[in-house]
This record gives C-alpha cells, sequence and structure tokens, in this order.
C-alpha cells in the first residue's frame, strides 16, 4: 500500500544496523516509530505520509534507536540505546506528545552525580557513567497508569573496567514511571552492580497471580523475577539452574556474586550463561490457560578474560572481551531450548531441545498452542500443555524476530519473519558452536 524511508539525514559513526528496529506502535489514526539516527517519526496510518519527525537526540554521540516506542494516553514513549559511549550524558527515556512529536519529559536512567542513587556509581564524573539502555520497548498497566521499563547493563561490563564497585543505579532495573511525567515511581534492581554483561533489560509482562498484580521478567541468567507491579516490592525469583554466576534468595531476591565470578583485568574465568546469555531479546509469552511461561533459551557457556577501557571522551564502549564459547555442560550436545515454566511453582512443565539456538520470540494462543522458531531455519507448533509438536516447518532462512497469529476472511494464520543479521545478533554462537 505504502513504504516509508527515513531520508537524508547522517547517521553519525553508526555501522551494522542502520533501519533496524523491534517494533512499531500505532495510535489513532497514526503509525509511530524510531530510527537509527535517533528520531522518532509518525506517519499516516493510510498514506505513509510523514506527519511529524521528531530528532530526540545526537546520534554523532551514539546514541540510537533499536526498538520502537510505545503509545500510552496520547504520549509515544521510547527508550534510547547506543549509550557505551564516554560522553557528558547518559541513557534516557522519553515522552512525546503524540499529535505533534513535542518532547514532554525526559528520565535518565542513570543516578547522575548529586541525586538520589547517584553515590551507587562512586566518585566517577557523570562522563563516565554510561550504559543503562532502554533497548527493549515497554509496557503498561491502565490499572496502575504506569509504564515499565527494562534498563541494560552498565559499561564497561566488568567493574574492575568501568571502576565501580557499587549498585550503578538504575543499571539492570525495572522503571515503573508515569506516563504523563515520566517520574519515576518506584524501581527494581536485578543485578546490584552487575559486572559480566548479564542484562535484565527484556520483556516485563504483566500477570494476575495468586491475587497479587505482578510484573514477571526474565534476563540472561535465566532467573524467573515476579514484582508487585503497584509498588514494586519484590515476591519471588526462580532460577532455572543453569548459571554459575550468582546466588539468589528465592524469597528474598537477594543477590550474591559467587567471588571465583567477578572478572578480575586480564584474568581468565568460565561462566554460565556466555555473554550472550539464556535468555535474550527473544521474548517469552504466557498461557493464562495453562498458567505456564514459554521461554524460548540459548544453552551456552563461555571463558571470558576481560580487558582494560581508556576513560577518554568519546572512548569507552562495553570493554575487550577475549572469549571462547562451549556448550552448556547440561545440554546434552544441544544450544537450544524451548521450556514451558508454571508460573505459581517454577516447575519446568516440559522443553525440548534442539541443536541450533532459539531465535524468535515465543507466541502462546487461546487455541492451546504455543510456537518458536530455531537458528536452523525450523518453526515449531507445540501443544501447550504438554510441549508435543504438533506440526513443524522448514523456512527459506533463520527463523528470527516476533511471530504473531492473525485472523483474515474468517481464517487464522500464524506469520514469522524469517532472515539473519540485522537486530538478531545471534551468529556467533550457532557459527561457533553448530
Amino acid at each position: 500500500v505504502w513504504e516509508y524511508h527515513p531520508q537524508g539525514r547522517s547517521r553519525g559513526s553508526l555501522t551494522g544496523t542502520e533501519g533496524v528496529q523491534r517494533n512499531i506502535a500505532i495510535y489513532e489514526d497514526k503509525i509511530f516509530g524510531t530510527t537509527s539516527d535517533a528520531h522518532i517519526v509518525a506517519l499516516d496510518a493510510r498514506t505513509g505520509k510523514l506527519v511529524w519527525d521528531t530528532a530526540v537526540a545526537d546520534p554523532k554521540l551514539g546514541y540510537q534507536y533499536t526498538s520502537g516506542p510505545i503509545a500510552v494516553r496520547g504520549k509515544v514513549i521510547a527508550g534510547i540505546s547506543g549509550c557505551s559511549r564516554y560522553k557528558e550524558d547518559v541513557c534516557f527515556i522519553t515522552g512525546h506528545d503524540a499529535a505533534t512529536g513535542k518532547e514532554l519529559w525526559r528520565t535518565s536512567t542513570i543516578a547522575r552525580p548529586g541525586e538520589p542513587g547517584g553515590d551507587t556509581w562512586g566518585d566517577l564524573p557523570l562522563a563516565f557513567r554510561a550504559g543503562s539502555d532502554a533497548w527493549i520497548a515497554g509496557s503498561y498497566d491502565p490499572e496502575t497508569n504506569l509504564v515499565y521499563w527494562g534498563t541494560a547493563q552498565a559499561k564497561p561490563w566488568a567493574r574492575a573496567v568501568r571502576g565501580t564497585d557499587g549498585d550503578a543505579l538504575y543499571t539492570n532495573s525495572t522503571l515503573a514511571l508515569d506516563p504523563d511525567t515520566g517520574k519515576m515511581k518506584w524501581y527494581y534492581q536485578h543485578l546490584p552492580g552487575e559486572t559480566q554483561d548479564m542484562d535484565e533489560v527484556f520483556e516485563n509482562i504483566l500477570i494476575d497471580s495468586n491475587g497479587r498484580k505482578s510484573l514477571f521478567k526474565m534476563g540472561k541468567l535465566g532467573i524467573l523475577w515476579q514484582l508487585d507491579r503497584a509498588s514494586g516490592k519484590f515476591i519471588h525469583a526462580t532460577d532455572l539452574g543453569y548459571q554459575n554466576i550468582v546466588e539468589v534468595g528465592p524469597e528474598t531476591g537477594k543477590v550474591t556474586y559467587r567471588p571465583d565470578k567477578i572478572p578480575q583485568i586480564g584474568v581468565e574465568l568460565e561462566m554460565c550463561p556466555s555473554t550472550a546469555g539464556f535468555k535474550d531479546w527473544r521474548a517469552m509469552s504466557y498461557s493464562p490457560q495453562t498458567g505456564a511461561l514459554y521461554i524460548p533459551m540459548a544453552l551456552n557457556c563461555e571463558k571470558a578474560t576481560f580487558g582494560e577501557v581508556e576513560k577518554v571522551l568519546g572512548k569507552g564502549g562495553t570493554g575487550p572481551v577475549k572469549r571462547v564459547d562451549y556448550k552448556h555442560p547440561a545440554s546434552e550436545g544441544n544450544l537450544g531450548e524451548f521450556l514451558a515454566m508454571d508460573i505459581k511453582s517454577g516447575r519446568v512443565l516440559w522443553r525440548h531441545r534442539t541443536p541450533s539456538p532459539s531465535n524468535t520470540a515465543a507466541l502462546a494462543t487461546a487455541g492451546g498452542l504455543a510456537f518458536v522458531g530455531d537458528w536452523d531455519r525450523h518453526m515449531y507448533a507445540y501443544d501447550a500443555a504438554n510441549g508435543k509438536i504438533l506440526w513443524q516447518t522448514r523456512l527459506s532462512s533463520s527463523a528470527q524476530g516476533f511471530p504473531v497469529t492473525y485472523l483474515a476472511k474468517g481464517k487464522q494464520y500464524v506469520a514469522v519473519p524469517a532472515g539473519t543479521g540485522g537486530g538478531s545478533w545471534s551468529t556467533l554462537i550457532p557459527l561457533e558452536l553448530a
């Protein structure tokens, strides 16, 4: 019907992911998207004509979007990424007027010096407080009128490299924001002082469970967190048991790093998972019929040696890591796993392993099905209750992205993207280990 391509703007120094976005938003008669040069755009949904275009940040400083916005109560809300480079600014989430694109509020995702939580970065000046990218789209709950957004790890990844020994707020956290003002109503930091690229930035799934208005999420470590979504209070944590980096109290949420798993500069350590994680951007899905979450996984570990980063404006980044990846010892030689987990008990109801990693988000449907695809071109339809494969098909290329189901002329369809590269970045593990 129409196509839209952002034209004629500098992309700064971005390479490799131009144009990649994980979602768009729809509100009234407009489509809202973000761009790799840190703009938010609004298009007429029927014609594709550009309605407004707002420059949110300077791409020459590294800022970009890799996920799109959400639309809430006449606001368009988006989280920035590209925050690893040292500069006199930090990552943020912004709210914009849906009609005009005007910025209404901006909330930093890193605690600044002199502000609440600022001392958790020690005496590091603002310019050397990097990371906490908000690179996965948030969720909205109309009952609490709160937007929930995840933040990524601090950068450089290792504490010894970045020069912190505190919690480094508000990295690796879930933030609850007022959509009208951007005010932070509560935060929960899943991994205080995270030190190995174990992101907790991913999707927030809002479920009422055992009479509690809950928020569930899982990061790279394969730990399922349950929070009270009104207050942010910790409810429960369930560790799938694959990671060997931290100890977590299931009833307290207290996280303690194992002493031999804290990276030191130039010293090799073995860790599960690798920096690719067990659970990454491939979103899990919930079925109220079974009371279970369906979780795509990659089972891998790594021998890692973290290197130094020069503290100079314009430099920075994640920090160099010499790595040797290997399959998880419990994987039985497989790289992929798709599992169903009961949210009340934390019990794994069933699991299916594949030679290559799961490479799409999960999709659970009211027809009692669960869908997922893998790197090796398979798309699977499971019986959500027992894990039986009802059918499978092989695509022309790797399955990736987010499957959807829809109705057209009385017939139900399932659509899944196929292809490699772009925002997928799953190439390292399967190519090296499979």
